[in-house]
């Protein structure tokens, strides 16, 4: 997204805004370059996209993945990753995720009951999720052969198959020592390739014997590390910068509608039933994303 591409596609619209009467949609625009024009096997549908309908596109992704993670409590970045691929790089949809990862974590992490045993226990866990990303940076940047959209489709699908079964899987304490550093590394590798954070740390944290807050909480830990630390590497890869920073604070405003309509609707509807659902789209979604990539 560097200056001269921005002003390219600005005077591209300029006209076409002006006739509709939109000089004032600014913080539209802004939204918009962040599709870039990245070689990027999607390019053609960002091509078929004005100014407005891709903003359009960003925020309703970001209400309908917010809903999802007020309703479950994760599903943020695998949701908007996953739909945002559909008409930029996975490298830019994960840098518009980060100030909303920041904030809706956070949140689940304040409203927990045990942070500081949760922590101590989780940290090994935590420290490798660091190396891994480290280790991976730039494969979301660099992977532009449609390689990073068939990994994230990949892992849609086989995070949807976990949650379709519904397995229940349980870690014997003595194996937290040694399991919980490389479920971590293995997350961090993941999360640099496609911009999500739940495998293999979602069902291993839920292995855990957590009860249900205990849970929400421990996601929200595990999601804002890996944030942060995907941050990083978005940075040395030249995807996170200044303006990039301000249209994914842009992006919290939908994504915390979202989240506070999930969890209103959380009281009211059977979470199970509604897990079915959403893991039903993840897997129809992740395939879809394999079929673009390998086509």
């Amino acid at each position: 997204m560097g200056d001269l591409r921005e002003i390219g596609t600005l005077r591209t619209h300029s006209h076409m805004m002006r006739h509709r009467g939109l000089a004032a949609s600014g913080n539209a625009t802004a939204l918009a370059v962040a599709s870039g024009r990245d070689s990027h096997p999607l390019e053609c549908h960002k091509q078929d996209m004005d100014n407005t309908t891709l903003l359009l596109f960003v925020t309703a992704t970001f209400v309908l993945a917010g809903f999802v993670k007020g309703v479950i409590g994760l599903g943020l970045p695998t949701i908007a990753v996953g739909i945002l691929g559909v008409v930029m790089a996975p490298a830019q949809a994960a840098a518009l995720l980060v100030v909303p990862n920041l904030v809706t974590n956070g949140w689940q992490i304040a409203t927990g009951p045990k942070l500081l045993s949760t922590l101590r226990r989780l940290w090994p866990m935590l420290a490798t999720i660091c190396l891994g990303t480290w280790a991976g940076a730039g494969l979301l940047q660099q992977q532009k052969d449609g390689s990073a959209t068939l990994w994230l489709g990949a892992a849609l699908i086989l995070y949807a198959l976990v949650g379709l079964k519904a397995a229940k899987l349980r870690v014997p304490p003595g194996w937290e020592g040694w399991l919980g550093p490389v479920i971590g590394f293995t997350t961090g590798v993941v999360t640099a390739a496609t911009g999500v954070f739940v495998l293999p740390a979602v069902p291993y944290l839920q292995a855990l014997g957590f009860d249900k807050d205990e849970l929400v909480q421990a996601l929200g830990i595990s999601f804002i590390v890996s944030t942060l630390a995907l941050s990083f590497g978005l940075i040395g890869a030249g995807a996170l910068n200044g303006t990039v920073a301000w249209q994914s604070l842009l992006a919290l405003v939908p994504a915390l509608i979202g989240m506070g309509g999930g969890q209103f609707i959380r009281s009211r509807i059977s979470p199970a039933t509604f897990k079915i659902c959403f893991f039903a789209g993840l897997l129809a979604l992740g395939a879809y994303l394999c079929w673009r990539s390998l086509a």
